[in-house]
């Protein structure tokens, strides 16, 4: 359908967005399963070619990991709400 159409389409920039998306509503709604699971996908997509960057990125997403299991979804949230600006600002996009 359409929508298959245009998420086919997106960017890999643009991808990542609406994962940092995901995650955010899922926060919002308090969906562990749904966090974790977007953790999960952020960390296996990054390119360990680029090691000190994705190393960093990793660690994050391994902090978010140990934030939601302790329940301080808000910490989590801060941590990609600000990795979703910054590659926002970064790629130009909203």
């Amino acid at each position: 359908g359409y929508l298959e159409q245009e998420v086919m389409q997106w960017s890999p920039e643009k991808i990542i967005l609406k994962t940092y998306d995901l995650f955010i509503v899922a926060c919002k709604k308090g969906d562990i399963v749904k966090m974790n699971r977007v953790l999960v996908t952020l960390m296996t997509s990054l390119n360990f070619e680029y090691s000190e960057p994705s190393s960093r990125l990793y660690r994050l997403y391994e902090y978010c990991q140990k934030c939601i299991s302790e329940r301080r979804f808000d910490d989590a949230l801060f941590i990609v709400e600000n990795l979703r600006s910054t590659w926002a600002q970064a790629f130009n996009l909203k």
